[in-house]
Protein backbone atom coordinates (compact mmCIF):
# COMPACT_ATOMS: atom_id res chain seq x y z
CA UNK A 1 0.00 0.00 0.00
CA UNK A 2 1.34 3.37 -0.59
CA UNK A 3 0.07 4.77 2.61
CA UNK A 4 0.75 8.81 2.62
CA UNK A 5 1.51 8.80 6.63
CA UNK A 6 3.35 6.98 9.22
CA UNK A 7 2.22 5.99 12.64
CA UNK A 8 5.08 6.68 15.03
CA UNK A 9 4.20 5.79 18.16
CA UNK A 10 1.94 5.91 21.33
CA UNK A 11 1.07 9.16 22.42
CA UNK A 12 -1.43 8.13 25.21
CA UNK A 13 -3.39 5.76 27.11
CA UNK A 14 -7.24 6.97 28.48
CA UNK A 15 -8.44 5.02 31.24
CA UNK A 16 -11.52 5.17 33.09
CA UNK A 17 -13.59 4.89 36.30
CA UNK A 18 -16.64 6.22 38.26
CA UNK A 19 -13.83 7.88 40.58
CA UNK A 20 -10.01 9.24 39.41
CA UNK A 21 -8.95 8.98 42.79
CA UNK A 22 -8.85 5.40 42.82
CA UNK A 23 -6.68 5.54 39.35
CA UNK A 24 -4.64 8.19 40.82
CA UNK A 25 -3.88 5.80 43.94
CA UNK A 26 -2.36 3.04 41.72
CA UNK A 27 -1.05 5.62 38.68
CA UNK A 28 0.75 7.97 40.95
CA UNK A 29 0.90 6.78 44.40
CA UNK A 30 1.90 3.50 43.67
CA UNK A 31 3.51 3.81 40.43
CA UNK A 32 5.02 6.97 40.85
CA UNK A 33 3.95 8.72 37.91
CA UNK A 34 3.90 12.64 37.20
CA UNK A 35 0.58 14.50 37.25
CA UNK A 36 1.58 16.95 34.49
CA UNK A 37 -2.22 18.51 34.43
CA UNK A 38 -5.70 17.81 34.52
CA UNK A 39 -9.30 18.97 32.10
CA UNK A 40 -12.16 19.08 32.09
CA UNK A 41 -14.83 19.18 29.54
CA UNK A 42 -18.91 19.56 30.05
CA UNK A 43 -18.88 18.37 26.30
CA UNK A 44 -17.06 15.24 26.40
CA UNK A 45 -18.07 14.61 30.54
CA UNK A 46 -14.74 14.34 31.65
CA UNK A 47 -12.72 15.07 34.52
CA UNK A 48 -9.40 13.95 34.04
CA UNK A 49 -5.99 14.31 35.41
CA UNK A 50 -2.98 14.10 32.95
CA UNK A 51 0.54 11.72 33.89
CA UNK A 52 3.23 11.14 32.05
CA UNK A 53 5.25 8.19 31.28
CA UNK A 54 8.98 8.32 30.62
CA UNK A 55 10.77 11.61 29.38
CA UNK A 56 10.98 13.80 26.56
CA UNK A 57 9.45 13.93 23.53
CA UNK A 58 9.12 9.92 23.62
CA UNK A 59 6.70 10.15 26.75
CA UNK A 60 3.36 8.67 26.82
CA UNK A 61 0.61 10.26 28.22
CA UNK A 62 -1.75 8.26 30.66
CA UNK A 63 -4.72 10.16 30.96
CA UNK A 64 -6.87 9.20 33.99
CA UNK A 65 -10.83 10.34 33.63
CA UNK A 66 -13.90 10.09 35.67
CA UNK A 67 -17.14 11.21 34.03
CA UNK A 68 -18.84 15.05 35.40
CA UNK A 69 -21.97 13.31 35.31
CA UNK A 70 -22.11 9.39 35.89
CA UNK A 71 -26.04 9.62 34.04
CA UNK A 72 -25.03 11.44 30.82
CA UNK A 73 -23.16 10.30 27.79
CA UNK A 74 -20.14 9.97 26.85
CA UNK A 75 -19.54 7.61 29.75
CA UNK A 76 -15.73 7.85 30.00
CA UNK A 77 -15.31 4.85 32.01
CA UNK A 78 -17.20 2.70 30.11
CA UNK A 79 -14.71 0.63 29.08
CA UNK A 80 -12.34 1.49 31.46
CA UNK A 81 -9.69 1.26 28.45
CA UNK A 82 -11.32 4.24 27.11
CA UNK A 83 -8.75 4.80 23.98
CA UNK A 84 -5.24 4.84 23.02
CA UNK A 85 -4.08 7.47 21.41
CA UNK A 86 -1.50 7.02 18.28
CA UNK A 87 1.29 9.65 16.98
CA UNK A 88 1.08 10.20 12.93
CA UNK A 89 3.32 12.18 10.88
CA UNK A 90 0.83 13.84 8.62
CA UNK A 91 -2.95 13.96 10.52
CA UNK A 92 -4.39 15.66 7.43
CA UNK A 93 -3.11 12.98 4.91
CA UNK A 94 -3.69 10.00 7.11
CA UNK A 95 -7.82 11.19 7.38
CA UNK A 96 -8.19 11.85 3.72
CA UNK A 97 -6.23 8.21 2.87
CA UNK A 98 -8.35 6.43 5.50
CA UNK A 99 -11.36 8.34 5.04
CA UNK A 100 -11.07 7.15 1.52
CA UNK A 101 -9.78 3.72 1.99
CA UNK A 102 -13.44 3.28 4.00
CA UNK A 103 -12.24 3.82 8.00
CA UNK A 104 -15.44 5.52 10.09
CA UNK A 105 -14.31 8.49 11.88
CA UNK A 106 -16.29 9.20 15.41
CA UNK A 107 -18.04 12.73 15.21
CA UNK A 108 -16.25 15.63 15.75
CA UNK A 109 -13.67 16.00 12.68
CA UNK A 110 -10.00 17.14 13.14
CA UNK A 111 -9.74 19.63 16.93
CA UNK A 112 -7.18 20.52 18.97
CA UNK A 113 -7.65 17.84 22.31
CA UNK A 114 -6.57 17.76 25.45
CA UNK A 115 -3.10 17.85 25.77
CA UNK A 116 -2.78 20.88 22.80
CA UNK A 117 -2.41 18.87 20.03
CA UNK A 118 -4.66 18.03 16.86
CA UNK A 119 -6.46 15.47 17.16
CA UNK A 120 -9.31 13.03 15.65
CA UNK A 121 -11.05 9.62 16.42
CA UNK A 122 -11.36 6.49 14.65
CA UNK A 123 -14.91 5.08 15.90
CA UNK A 124 -14.83 1.61 17.37
CA UNK A 125 -17.70 0.20 14.95
CA UNK A 126 -18.17 0.37 11.49
CA UNK A 127 -21.30 1.98 9.49
CA UNK A 128 -22.40 0.61 6.31
CA UNK A 129 -21.00 3.38 4.53
CA UNK A 130 -17.53 3.46 6.33
CA UNK A 131 -16.95 -0.49 7.04
CA UNK A 132 -13.72 -0.39 8.71
CA UNK A 133 -13.03 1.00 11.95
CA UNK A 134 -11.46 0.59 15.08
CA UNK A 135 -12.59 -3.01 15.41
CA UNK A 136 -14.24 -2.56 19.37
CA UNK A 137 -11.77 0.34 20.42
CA UNK A 138 -11.52 4.18 19.99
CA UNK A 139 -8.25 5.15 18.18
CA UNK A 140 -6.86 8.89 18.56
CA UNK A 141 -4.70 10.28 15.87
CA UNK A 142 -2.72 12.82 17.55
CA UNK A 143 -0.61 15.02 15.18
CA UNK A 144 3.23 14.67 15.85
CA UNK A 145 4.78 18.01 16.99
CA UNK A 146 8.15 18.51 15.15
CA UNK A 147 9.93 17.55 18.23
CA UNK A 148 8.09 13.68 18.27
CA UNK A 149 8.89 13.08 14.24
CA UNK A 150 12.52 13.94 14.87
CA UNK A 151 12.55 11.49 17.67
CA UNK A 152 10.56 8.95 16.22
Amino acid sequence: MNRPFRILGLQQLAIGGPDKSALASLWVDLFGLERRGTFRSERENVDEDILVLGSGPTAVEIDLMQPLDPEKKPRVDQPPLNHLGLWVDDLDAAVEWLSANGVRFAPGGIRVGAAGHRVTFIHPRPSPESPRSGEGVLIELVQAPPEVRAAL
